[in-house]
């Protein structure tokens, strides 16, 4: 069993994946907005890069706030051509890294930056959309709760709440995959920027129900990408576009 996530449009190294013959899990963020390395991605295709690198200054320096506010004022009178272009590009780029799990036995949950209903309408046949269910793969019961927790408004972050819920329905698990980490710092702070980014409800449940194995992403550069939460291995299996490499289970 390979898994990945943050995939963020990297759909020619996901095919190679696919091609492997194996089980794969998706856990989230299989389209790309801004890749923070190049700035490069959906924004800067249909808002030029300069202003791009501009909303990222801003944010570096000055906060998220600052950034918004630029990005608010750039575009005010143009929200909805702009909601409809970023629509069109999305569904270009799910035809495009969903369709590079053709043929493979895929399992895809979203993360904050999917488009949860455009995600699960693009996968080829045979390729299962998952979230807030078990499944058993290869005899382990696997519980998956897809989304990210709402920090921008992005279309798949959800509240603790949901999460909480989600969880509350899978029951005891020998997997737990999701998108987001549990709220450990040592995987939960990503190191550029410093955001904290897990979730409360997750790490509830890690201890609770005390899964053999946790497997997230959604932190591109944490402090440690494998940490012990009681008996309980948690592995950070990102940042796909960046590394083009799964993780096996195990």
């Amino acid at each position: 069993m390979l898994i990945v996530a943050d995939v963020h449009g990297a759909a020619g190294a996901l095919r190679h994946v696919a091609g492997m013959g194996e089980t794969l899990l998706v856990l989230g963020d299989l389209i790309n907005y801004i890749d923070y390395r190049s700035n490069e991605g959906i924004v800067a295709d249909i808002s030029g890069k300069a202003l791009v690198d501009e909303f990222v200054r801003l944010r570096a320096e000055k906060g998220h706030a600052a950034a918004s506010e630029f990005w608010h004022h750039r575009w005010e009178g143009k929200e909805d051509e702009l909601r409809e272009r970023y629509r069109e590009a999305a569904e270009r780029s799910y035809v495009e890294v969903c369709g590079a799990l053709a043929g493979c036995d895929a399992y895809v949950t979203y993360g904050n930056v999917d488009r949860p209903d455009m995600l699960r309408d693009h996968l080829p046949d045979g390729v299962r959309f998952v979230d807030g269910e078990v499944v058993e793969i290869e005899g382990l019961r696997v519980g998956f709760a897809g989304g990210g927790l709402a920090r921008i408004g992005t279309p798949g972050e959800i509240t603790e709440g949901d999460m909480e819920s989600k969880l509350a329905g899978l029951g005891p698990v020998d997997i737990l995959a999701t998108h987001v980490a549990p709220a450990t710092p040592a995987l939960s702070c990503d190191v550029i920027g410093g955001n904290e980014k897990g979730s409360a409800a997750v790490l509830d449940y890690v201890e609770t129900h005390r899964p053999s194995f946790h497997y997230f992403g959604d932190i591109h550069q944490p402090q440690a990408t494998r940490w012990r939460i009681g008996p309980t291995r948690c592995v950070n299996v990102g940042y796909f576009r960046a590394t083009g490499r799964p993780v096996r289970h195990g």
